[in-house]
């Protein structure tokens, strides 16, 4: 019997980073939407109901994706949605502010094959 591929959402300003997360999920199978910004990532899910994981940039202009976060889970109709933060930055007190506000993991980039199934385990 098959199963319906997880669907993702990557938010990521940054071309070359929204390939290669882009690439590594598609290469396992997973179902892939790119957005360029939390705002169109928001106007995304105001529409689209199948989104499973949202894998998002940290460092994005005009609303971060810890802003993101924090609108994901304020929101009745988003907050069942898993958040995966991403960064070029190993910040420890930024990855501390994004788990307590809600995010399942903070990743230091660019994600892996390797890192696909843990992110897949938190939907």
């Amino acid at each position: 019997m098959d199963t319906v591929a997880p669907h993702v959402l990557i938010v990521d300003d940054t071309f070359v980073d929204r390939l290669v997360a882009s690439r590594v999920l598609k290469n396992c199978n997973i179902q892939v939407t790119i957005v360029e910004g939390p705002k169109q990532a928001l106007e995304f899910l105001d529409v689209e109901n199948d989104v499973n994981l949202i894998l998002t940039d940290y460092c994005m202009p005009g609303m971060t994706g810890y802003d993101l976060l924090l609108e994901v889970k304020e929101s009745p109709k988003l907050k069942h949605i898993p958040v995966v933060i991403m960064s070029s930055d190993n910040i420890p007190e930024r990855m501390q502010k994004c788990l307590d506000a809600g995010a399942k993991e903070y990743i230091i980039k660019p994600i892996k094959a390797v890192d696909v199934p843990r992110i897949l385990s938190y939907i």
